[in-house]
């Protein structure tokens, strides 16, 4: 799963790089919605170590895009921020929900995680408010992110 996590991370981040703003809603949907729903099962896995772990997947991710591709550094920078913030929000309400099924807090706290990371990932990696890809990305991370709660479910 750790694998599974960082190759996502570092292809989103540079698929987008490559691509583009109009590219984020399919790496939402493709990619981070897989790292929201594998962050949940790592979260069940790690228990009482989710932060430095999770965060040193995060960093690690971050540099390897830098290292593949310099140029990709401020999408890489965006990542780090993002998914830094995202972890925060995404923890707390997957803890709030720790009682409820599989289904319920994997993807209750996927939507908190979503709308975090589509808030400030593209306004740091495009370098201002984007509504419409913020609102691309977050519906894209929802319905991936159901999507993959599902498979991982099984």
């Amino acid at each position: 799963m750790v694998a599974i996590y960082i190759i996502a991370l570092v292809a989103a981040n540079l698929l987008v790089a490559h691509f583009g703003p109009w590219f984020s809603p399919i790496n939402a949907f493709f990619l981070i919605a897989l790292d929201l729903s594998l962050r949940d099962k790592l979260h069940e896995r790690w228990a009482g170590n989710l932060w430095p772990k999770m965060g040193a997947l995060i960093v690690s991710a971050a540099v390897i895009s830098y290292l593949l591709n310099p140029a990709s550094g401020q999408i890489a920078l965006a990542s780090v921020v993002a998914f830094g913030c995202a972890m925060f929000v995404d923890a707390f309400v997957y803890q709030k929900l720790i009682k409820k099924g599989w289904m319920v807090k994997t993807n209750g706290s996927n939507a908190a995680g979503a709308i975090t990371d589509s808030l400030v990932f593209p306004t740091i990696a495009f370098g201002g408010f984007l509504p419409h890809i913020v609102a691309m990305q977050f519906a894209a991370k929802v319905l991936g992110g159901f999507v993959y709660s599902w498979i991982l479910k099984k």
